[in-house]
């Protein structure tokens, strides 16, 4: 499976009009990951670490944080690490999901990467 970053020519349209709408509230950004069963402590590290270098390289990113699941309902799924990005618009997730930074950390994560799940909302 391939970290996949999506064109983001379709992303574009209509910003305008959601912005505007937006206006007191955050975009949120909430991915997360399933690695691959053999995939050692050190390389998840590394996914680690280069996912929590992207804030310093990549400046629409206005608010991170991650952990590890530690939920006691058995629900994850597999799911073992949620990173949380904070954007302030539409357009700027739209330069973040293309940006070479991002993409190179998606060559990082791919060989490890069992699965993941990605949802972005507004906050209210």
């Amino acid at each position: 499976m391939s970290y996949g970053i999506p064109n983001t020519n379709n992303l574009n349209k209509d910003l305008n009009m959601e912005n505007s709408k937006k206006q007191d509230s955050v975009l949120r950004h909430v991915v997360l990951f399933k690695f691959k069963a053999n995939t050692s402590k050190e390389d998840i590290e590394k996914v680690e670490a280069a996912f929590s270098a992207l804030p310093s390289k990549i400046p629409q990113i206005v608010g991170y944080e991650w952990g590890t699941n530690n939920s006691p309902e058995g629900l994850d799924k597999g799911f073992t690490h949620c990173f949380f990005l904070t954007f302030h618009s539409e357009e700027d997730r739209a330069i973040y999901l293309p940006h070479p930074d991002h993409r190179a950390f998606g060559t990082i994560l791919t060989p490890h990467l069992e699965d993941v799940t990605v949802v972005d909302y507004w906050t209210n």
